[in-house]
Protein backbone atom coordinates (compact mmCIF):
# COMPACT_ATOMS: atom_id res chain seq x y z
CA UNK A 1 0.00 0.00 0.00
CA UNK A 2 1.25 3.62 -1.04
CA UNK A 3 1.67 5.37 2.33
CA UNK A 4 0.52 8.69 3.13
CA UNK A 5 2.61 11.60 5.03
CA UNK A 6 1.00 14.19 7.50
CA UNK A 7 3.02 17.39 6.82
CA UNK A 8 2.30 19.81 10.14
CA UNK A 9 3.28 23.53 9.82
CA UNK A 10 3.50 26.18 12.42
CA UNK A 11 2.32 29.41 10.41
CA UNK A 12 2.35 33.10 10.73
CA UNK A 13 -1.08 34.08 10.42
CA UNK A 14 -0.83 36.27 7.28
CA UNK A 15 1.62 33.38 5.94
CA UNK A 16 -0.23 32.66 2.47
CA UNK A 17 2.95 31.28 0.86
CA UNK A 18 4.23 28.28 2.43
CA UNK A 19 0.78 26.85 2.58
CA UNK A 20 1.23 26.58 -1.22
CA UNK A 21 4.84 26.07 -2.17
CA UNK A 22 5.12 23.01 0.30
CA UNK A 23 1.90 21.38 -1.07
CA UNK A 24 2.76 22.93 -4.44
CA UNK A 25 6.07 21.01 -4.33
CA UNK A 26 4.82 17.15 -2.67
CA UNK A 27 1.77 17.17 -5.22
CA UNK A 28 4.70 17.46 -8.15
CA UNK A 29 6.65 14.74 -6.33
CA UNK A 30 3.26 12.53 -6.25
CA UNK A 31 3.82 12.44 -10.01
CA UNK A 32 6.70 10.36 -9.93
CA UNK A 33 6.88 8.77 -6.99
CA UNK A 34 4.54 6.86 -5.03
CA UNK A 35 4.44 8.99 -1.52
CA UNK A 36 1.27 10.57 -0.72
CA UNK A 37 1.13 13.71 1.78
CA UNK A 38 -1.55 15.93 3.68
CA UNK A 39 -1.09 18.69 4.96
CA UNK A 40 -1.68 20.66 8.37
CA UNK A 41 -1.54 23.67 10.01
CA UNK A 42 -1.65 25.57 13.18
CA UNK A 43 -1.58 29.13 13.08
CA UNK A 44 0.56 32.92 14.93
CA UNK A 45 -0.79 35.85 14.63
CA UNK A 46 1.56 38.41 12.96
CA UNK A 47 0.97 40.83 10.34
CA UNK A 48 4.30 43.20 10.04
CA UNK A 49 7.66 41.89 9.74
CA UNK A 50 8.81 44.24 12.61
CA UNK A 51 11.23 42.61 16.10
CA UNK A 52 8.20 43.27 18.45
CA UNK A 53 5.19 41.37 16.49
CA UNK A 54 8.02 38.62 15.80
CA UNK A 55 8.94 38.33 19.73
CA UNK A 56 5.12 37.83 20.43
CA UNK A 57 4.39 35.25 17.56
CA UNK A 58 7.08 33.44 19.18
CA UNK A 59 5.50 32.83 22.03
CA UNK A 60 2.73 31.58 20.50
CA UNK A 61 4.33 28.54 19.17
CA UNK A 62 4.11 25.59 21.79
CA UNK A 63 0.40 25.81 21.74
CA UNK A 64 0.64 25.25 17.52
CA UNK A 65 3.01 22.47 18.82
CA UNK A 66 0.58 21.21 20.81
CA UNK A 67 -2.55 21.52 18.35
CA UNK A 68 0.23 19.58 15.68
CA UNK A 69 0.63 17.24 17.82
CA UNK A 70 -2.74 16.38 18.27
CA UNK A 71 -3.19 15.59 14.23
CA UNK A 72 -0.31 13.07 14.94
CA UNK A 73 1.33 14.75 12.06
CA UNK A 74 4.85 12.94 10.60
CA UNK A 75 6.92 15.37 10.47
CA UNK A 76 6.53 19.07 12.03
CA UNK A 77 8.15 22.33 10.94
CA UNK A 78 8.10 26.10 11.58
CA UNK A 79 7.17 28.51 8.61
CA UNK A 80 8.40 31.36 9.10
CA UNK A 81 12.51 32.25 9.21
CA UNK A 82 13.49 35.76 10.25
CA UNK A 83 11.39 35.28 13.65
CA UNK A 84 14.16 32.73 14.61
CA UNK A 85 17.15 33.66 12.88
CA UNK A 86 16.44 38.02 14.71
CA UNK A 87 16.05 35.99 18.04
CA UNK A 88 20.16 35.46 18.02
CA UNK A 89 22.68 32.87 16.94
CA UNK A 90 21.72 29.22 16.46
CA UNK A 91 18.37 30.16 18.12
CA UNK A 92 16.77 27.40 15.70
CA UNK A 93 18.50 24.68 17.46
CA UNK A 94 16.56 26.05 20.78
CA UNK A 95 13.41 26.20 19.37
CA UNK A 96 13.42 23.19 17.94
CA UNK A 97 14.15 21.46 21.28
CA UNK A 98 11.33 23.18 22.83
CA UNK A 99 8.86 22.36 20.19
CA UNK A 100 10.02 19.05 20.51
CA UNK A 101 9.57 18.64 23.77
CA UNK A 102 5.93 19.91 23.70
CA UNK A 103 5.02 17.78 21.01
CA UNK A 104 6.37 14.56 23.17
CA UNK A 105 4.03 15.70 25.73
CA UNK A 106 1.60 15.37 23.90
CA UNK A 107 2.32 11.89 22.05
CA UNK A 108 3.67 13.16 18.99
CA UNK A 109 6.59 11.43 18.10
CA UNK A 110 7.40 13.57 14.70
CA UNK A 111 10.45 15.07 14.14
CA UNK A 112 10.34 18.62 14.31
CA UNK A 113 12.18 21.46 12.49
CA UNK A 114 12.76 24.66 11.45
CA UNK A 115 12.58 26.98 8.71
CA UNK A 116 15.67 29.30 9.93
CA UNK A 117 17.59 25.26 10.75
CA UNK A 118 15.88 24.09 7.44
CA UNK A 119 17.73 26.61 5.24
CA UNK A 120 21.08 26.48 6.81
CA UNK A 121 21.07 22.57 6.25
CA UNK A 122 20.11 23.00 2.38
CA UNK A 123 22.58 24.98 2.03
CA UNK A 124 25.30 22.83 3.62
CA UNK A 125 24.05 19.30 1.98
CA UNK A 126 24.76 21.78 -1.66
CA UNK A 127 28.52 22.07 -0.16
CA UNK A 128 27.73 26.04 -0.58
CA UNK A 129 30.86 27.72 1.53
CA UNK A 130 29.84 31.16 -0.12
CA UNK A 131 26.14 32.59 -1.16
CA UNK A 132 24.10 35.41 -2.00
CA UNK A 133 20.92 35.87 -1.24
CA UNK A 134 17.60 38.16 -1.68
CA UNK A 135 14.92 38.74 1.14
CA UNK A 136 11.72 40.84 1.50
CA UNK A 137 12.33 42.25 5.00
CA UNK A 138 13.64 45.69 6.17
CA UNK A 139 17.25 45.99 6.33
CA UNK A 140 17.85 45.90 9.57
CA UNK A 141 16.30 42.38 9.79
CA UNK A 142 18.09 41.09 6.76
CA UNK A 143 21.06 42.08 8.35
CA UNK A 144 20.35 40.13 11.22
CA UNK A 145 19.44 37.33 8.87
CA UNK A 146 22.86 37.59 6.99
CA UNK A 147 24.79 37.58 10.47
CA UNK A 148 23.16 34.26 11.28
CA UNK A 149 24.06 32.56 8.45
CA UNK A 150 27.28 33.59 8.33
CA UNK A 151 27.75 32.30 12.59
CA UNK A 152 26.76 28.87 10.64
CA UNK A 153 29.48 28.80 8.33
CA UNK A 154 28.47 30.12 5.24
CA UNK A 155 29.86 33.36 3.78
CA UNK A 156 27.38 36.32 2.23
CA UNK A 157 29.33 37.57 -0.37
CA UNK A 158 25.96 39.74 -1.66
CA UNK A 159 22.50 40.10 -0.74
CA UNK A 160 19.32 42.64 -1.55
CA UNK A 161 16.88 43.43 0.58
CA UNK A 162 13.15 44.87 -0.63
CA UNK A 163 11.94 46.90 2.78
CA UNK A 164 8.61 45.25 2.59
CA UNK A 165 7.09 45.00 6.37
CA UNK A 166 3.63 43.84 5.45
CA UNK A 167 3.39 40.37 5.75
CA UNK A 168 0.72 40.21 3.41
CA UNK A 169 2.46 42.78 0.94
CA UNK A 170 5.23 40.20 0.85
CA UNK A 171 3.20 37.15 -0.14
CA UNK A 172 1.92 39.54 -3.14
CA UNK A 173 5.05 39.75 -4.61
CA UNK A 174 5.08 38.44 -8.06
CA UNK A 175 7.60 35.35 -7.81
CA UNK A 176 9.11 36.16 -11.46
CA UNK A 177 10.13 39.27 -10.59
CA UNK A 178 13.10 38.02 -8.76
CA UNK A 179 14.48 36.88 -12.56
CA UNK A 180 15.21 40.24 -12.67
CA UNK A 181 16.08 41.44 -9.31
CA UNK A 182 18.93 38.75 -9.22
CA UNK A 183 20.74 40.61 -11.79
CA UNK A 184 21.68 42.92 -9.40
CA UNK A 185 23.30 40.34 -7.35
CA UNK A 186 27.56 39.76 -7.48
CA UNK A 187 27.01 36.29 -7.89
CA UNK A 188 30.48 35.92 -9.02
CA UNK A 189 31.90 33.02 -6.84
CA UNK A 190 28.46 31.79 -5.12
CA UNK A 191 28.01 28.26 -4.53
CA UNK A 192 24.29 29.20 -4.51
CA UNK A 193 21.80 31.84 -4.57
CA UNK A 194 19.18 32.12 -2.42
CA UNK A 195 16.15 33.58 -4.27
CA UNK A 196 14.38 33.76 -1.34
CA UNK A 197 15.15 33.97 2.37
CA UNK A 198 11.72 34.23 3.66
CA UNK A 199 9.10 31.52 4.10
CA UNK A 200 6.39 34.24 2.68
CA UNK A 201 8.37 35.58 -0.72
CA UNK A 202 7.13 33.58 -3.35
CA UNK A 203 9.82 32.27 -5.63
CA UNK A 204 9.06 28.55 -6.98
CA UNK A 205 7.97 29.62 -10.16
CA UNK A 206 11.47 31.40 -10.39
CA UNK A 207 14.24 28.85 -8.77
CA UNK A 208 14.81 26.65 -12.24
CA UNK A 209 14.93 29.73 -14.31
CA UNK A 210 17.54 31.79 -12.04
CA UNK A 211 19.40 28.40 -11.88
CA UNK A 212 19.37 28.06 -15.52
CA UNK A 213 20.03 31.88 -16.17
CA UNK A 214 23.09 32.01 -13.56
CA UNK A 215 24.82 28.27 -14.05
CA UNK A 216 24.53 28.14 -10.06
CA UNK A 217 21.98 26.04 -7.47
CA UNK A 218 19.23 28.43 -6.44
CA UNK A 219 17.13 27.31 -3.67
CA UNK A 220 14.33 29.49 -1.44
CA UNK A 221 13.73 28.88 2.32
CA UNK A 222 10.44 26.69 1.09
CA UNK A 223 12.47 24.25 -1.13
CA UNK A 224 14.90 23.92 1.88
CA UNK A 225 11.92 23.02 3.90
CA UNK A 226 10.91 19.99 2.05
CA UNK A 227 14.10 18.87 1.39
CA UNK A 228 14.09 19.14 5.47
CA UNK A 229 11.21 17.44 5.71
CA UNK A 230 11.59 14.37 2.86
CA UNK A 231 15.11 13.78 5.16
CA UNK A 232 13.06 13.17 8.66
CA UNK A 233 10.87 11.19 6.91
CA UNK A 234 13.46 9.14 5.53
CA UNK A 235 11.89 8.94 1.83
CA UNK A 236 14.24 10.21 -1.43
CA UNK A 237 14.41 13.96 -1.39
CA UNK A 238 13.60 14.76 -5.50
CA UNK A 239 10.87 16.60 -6.55
CA UNK A 240 10.48 17.95 -10.03
CA UNK A 241 11.07 21.31 -11.33
CA UNK A 242 12.55 22.63 -7.71
CA UNK A 243 16.10 23.40 -8.51
CA UNK A 244 19.04 21.55 -7.57
CA UNK A 245 18.45 20.54 -4.09
CA UNK A 246 15.35 18.29 -4.67
CA UNK A 247 16.35 17.60 -8.31
CA UNK A 248 19.06 14.89 -7.88
CA UNK A 249 16.50 12.07 -7.11
CA UNK A 250 14.63 12.69 -10.11
CA UNK A 251 16.98 13.30 -13.07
Amino acid sequence: MTRTYRIGQIVPSSNTTMETEIPAMLRAREAVLPERFTFHSSRMRMHRVVKEELEAMNREGLRCAAELADARVDVMSTACLVAIMAMGFGHHRTVEQELAEVARANHCAAPVMTSAGALVEGLKALGAHRIALMAPYTRPLTELVVAYIEHEGIEVIDWRCFEIADNLEVGRRDPMRLVEDVRSLKTAGADVVVASACVQMPSLPAIRPIEEMLGIPTVSTAVCTVYGMLTRLGLMTAVPGAGALLEEGVR
